[in-house]
């Protein structure tokens, strides 16, 4: 059998404040997600097939990082590991100093998927109240709750609209709500404005820039989207094609206070262009 090809890395520093090593160490006190030598192999019926190999990151309390590379790299399977939602079969993870199984026994992150995956026979206030509902809170603190949330992201006079009477971005705010709502630290997002039309996605981005502002949540923000990889994150992790590796971990240069027009200063088309060629050199092999 032939062996593994290796994917090339970028041989690139990691620029900017606070960029540590090339896998994002960091130190121990604001460390919330800690991921070494990990690796995934699936068993399939004809052969093994390696889905995530070497991954070595560390992210710190209040980033937002986003994972981009070529689909089927392995970026929703890393961060369904981080979610205790797969299992590796090397390495090790932890989330908030514990594994990823204690962590999401305590509630310690909110998933945002693709889709908003909201209950059609609920209304929005109901849908965002359902995590509440089944922790057994009061019916007063978790409308409370839900009422907050819905205001936070924009949807303050939407409580009694079902999900089939919002568009996809509102839909998606409503997810975003309820992910909020009992107030994780650390928030996984998996592409979740992939499918909205470019003008809805511009202004999720912007909406979830200022709610990022407002909590500083630690988010983990699955994308395909270049522009919005650079637009949005502390820190852009380019992995390569299957098996999934890191092949670079390039730390912005934007200031904080971003909006769309952000993303044509020449600090934003230089971090999109090396965001380019790391996932360039993932499609090259030795």
């Amino acid at each position: 059998m032939p062996s593994e090809p290796t994917a090339k890395v970028v041989d690139l520093p990691v620029r900017g404040r606070g960029a540590g090593d090339s896998s994002g160490r960091a130190a121990a006190s604001d460390v919330i997600i800690d991921i070494r030598n990990l690796g995934l192999t699936f068993q399939t019926a004809d052969a093994p097939v390696v889905a995530l190999s070497n991954i070595n990151l560390t992210i710190r309390a209040g980033e937002f990082v986003s994972l981009i590379g070529p689909s089927g790299c392995g970026k929703t399977t890393l961060m369904r590991i981080v979610a205790d939602l797969e299992q590796p079969t090397e390495g090790a993870v932890s989330v908030n100093g514990v594994s990823p199984r204690e962590a999401r026994l305590k509630r310690a992150y909110g998933y945002i998927f693709q889709a908003a995956a909201l209950y059609p026979w609920r209304n929005v206030q109901r849908n965002v109240e359902l995590p509440h509902e089944i922790m057994g809170v009061p019916k007063e603190e978790r409308e409370a709750k839900a009422k907050r949330y819905l205001e936070l992201v924009g949807l303050k006079d939407f409580e009694k609209k079902f999900p089939w009477q919002l568009s996809g971005g509102m839909q998606q705010r409503v997810s975003l709500a309820r992910a909020l709502s009992f107030d994780p630290q650390l928030l996984l997002m998996d592409e979740p404005f992939g499918a909205l039309d470019e003008i809805t996605r511009d202004r999720m981005n912007e909406e979830l820039l200022q709610i990022w502002e407002k909590t500083r949540k630690t988010v983990i923000f699955v994308t395909h989207s270049i522009d919005e990889a650079v637009l949005l994150s502390t820190r852009i992790v380019v992995m390569s094609a299957r098996p999934g590796r890191i092949i670079d971990v390039i730390e912005s240069t934007l200031p904080p206070k971003r909006t769309l027009e952000t993303r044509e200063m020449p600090a934003a088309i230089e971090l999109a262009h090396r965001v380019r060629q790391g996932l360039k050199a993932g499609h090259s092999y030795d």
